[in-house]
């Protein structure tokens, strides 16, 4: 049975590979300070990060254990980590939170002349205030700080057996939903109540949580694939969309379905074959070696079959881990190479008919020889139930 959690061998590996890369760029060391950074050297997995009241800190040394100064809240399960130094202080203290335990800890740092690294790239975030952030500067004026976005990057794109144990369960769990679909869908149904039976179906399969669940319904198509489902009823000649995020211990599952409800035009069923074709294009191209722009390229080339503009969502799929989307992107602009270890989603979109458009989905684990899709494969041609 697949167990919960890593052990402390994962994560003191993990350290070891960034400490390796910290030396290489002569840092000191790499301050942490997001969620899924935090947990992917300490192995620390609480849903408490939904409170944005606190904010919590890792750092990993150039050598040794990493150092957590996290509030006191979080201090008897970050002991259950592989980590010893747990510096806390009583939190929420606006006037002081945590800012005195990290000028402790990195005043050495800055009287030696040394550099730390920073998350400060494309889809980073800092997340404590930024009046903090500059008070800290201003009492370590001298600390310099580099980007060390990539460092962290390039270990996590790359998936380790024991993640891609996990991503592997919960994209069973989600094929497992996705073909209880048509079990539970009847026309009239509203949508609102289609979203709230997928979720208690994904629970059901054995999915920790539905924290994404998006989708549409309408005639013919769907113009919009982001917004909260409506108390609208299903109708005959509706294509629907679901576009789930499930969860099993931290890792996410991320791809969608579409079905027609009673029947489907001609357009409709055009729009699902080439995105079809265009998923199979990607799956050919999905090998090391390549790159994410030529992912890109090969699905692209076949959307554009009906969509000359190749999609206006800006790419066609991304990486997929402790977050719902991660790095890559499968871009024009993304020229980074597919390794062995990659998890990926292969997600085609393109515009069709009046308005509408259409997306398909599915995750894939990149092997020596090329895809491995995790996903069950969607149908070839397009469902249509409620008939």
């Amino acid at each position: 049975m697949i167990s919960r959690g890593f052990d402390n061998a994962e994560c003191e590996a993990r350290t070891k590979r960034a400490q390796e890369k910290l030396a290489s760029q002569d840092l000191a060391g790499l301050l942490l300070m997001t969620e899924p950074d935090i947990r992917y050297f300490t192995g620390f997995h609480t849903l408490f990060w939904q409170s944005p009241t606190r904010p919590w800190f890792l750092f990993v040394p150039q050598t040794g254990k990493p150092i957590a100064i996290i509030p006191e809240i979080g201090a008897a399960l970050m002991a259950q980590s592989w980590i010893d130094d747990i510096r806390c202080w009583s939190a929420p203290t606006p006037d002081d939170d945590g800012l005195s335990l990290l000028y402790d800890l990195l005043s050495p740092i800055e009287a030696r002349g040394q550099k730390i690294g920073m998350l400060k790239g494309h889809e980073t975030s800092l997340r404590m205030p930024l009046q903090d952030f500059e008070t800290l500067c201003a009492r370590l004026p001298n600390l310099i700080l580099e980007d060390a976005t990539e460092i962290v990057r390039s270990l996590r794109v790359v998936k380790t057996p024991a993640e891609i144990e996990k991503l592997r369960h919960i994209c069973a769990i989600g094929s497992a939903s996705f073909a209880d679909v048509p079990n539970f869908i009847e026309k009239g149904m509203p949508l609102e109540e289609v979203f709230r039976q997928f979720r208690i179906t994904a629970l059901g399969h054995g999915a920790d949580d539905v924290p994404y669940l998006v989708g549409a319904a309408g005639q013919g198509g769907y113009v919009d694939v982001i917004s909260p489902p409506s108390r609208r009823p299903l109708q005959d000649g509706d294509i629907l969309m679901l576009d789930t995020g499930a969860t099993w211990d931290g890792y996410f599952c991320d791809f969608d379905r579409n079905f027609a409800i009673g029947s489907a035009d001609d357009e409709a069923k055009r729009a699902y074959d080439v995105l079809w074709q265009a998923t199979q294009a990607g799956l050919e191209a999905a090998k090391p070696g390549n790159s994410c722009a030529d992912l890109f390229h090969a699905m692209a080339k076949i959307t554009k079959q009906i969509d000359p503009t190749g999609g206006d969502i800006g790419r066609f799929g991304h990486g997929l881990g402790m977050q719902l989307t991660e790095q890559p992107s499968h871009a024009a602009f993304d020229h980074r190479i597919i390794e062995q270890g990659m998890v990926l989603t292969l997600e085609p979109s393109l515009s069709y008919g009046n308005g509408h458009m259409m997306v398909h989905e599915e995750n894939i684990l990149i092997t020596d020889t090329g895809a491995e899709l995790l996903t069950t494969r969607a149908s070839e041609t397009l469902p249509i139930i409620c008939t």
